[in-house]
């Protein structure tokens, strides 16, 4: 889902680059390209369909950007340490036993048997 959201990004971007690049300014800017379409936008000329283009473009490019924000912060808030095993990855204490045995003590020399 974070791959289409970024592949929409992007998208988003070059178009809001190119509506911003084609509105009419001090200086003509792009505007100079795209000729009198005069009969396509309506009566006033593409002034009034790129400014509402670009509202809406910028608008679904900010709530994009949210979504992509909240999405890939959700997906990569694990840690590397998170997937690492313990269990197998720690080595175990010997086991020691819990009181040891006291030495006897050595039994007595035996006499030699008479006969």
């Amino acid at each position: 889902m974070v791959t289409i959201l970024f592949a929409t990004q992007i998208v988003l971007t070059l178009v809001l680059t190119v509506l911003v690049l084609l509105q009419k300014s001090s200086s003509i800017g792009l505007g100079a390209y795209s000729g009198s379409n005069e009969s396509v936008f309506g009566a006033k000329g593409p002034a009034g369909f790129l400014v509402k283009a670009t509202f809406t473009v910028g608008l679904l490019f900010v709530f994009n950007t949210i979504a992509l924000g909240y999405l890939y912060n959700k997906s990569h808030n694990e840690s590397v340490v998170d997937t690492i095993k313990t269990d197998s990855a720690v080595p175990s204490a010997p086991v020691l036993p819990s009181s040891p045995a006291a030495p006897s003590a050595p039994a007595a020399p035996q006499a030699p048997a008479q006969e």
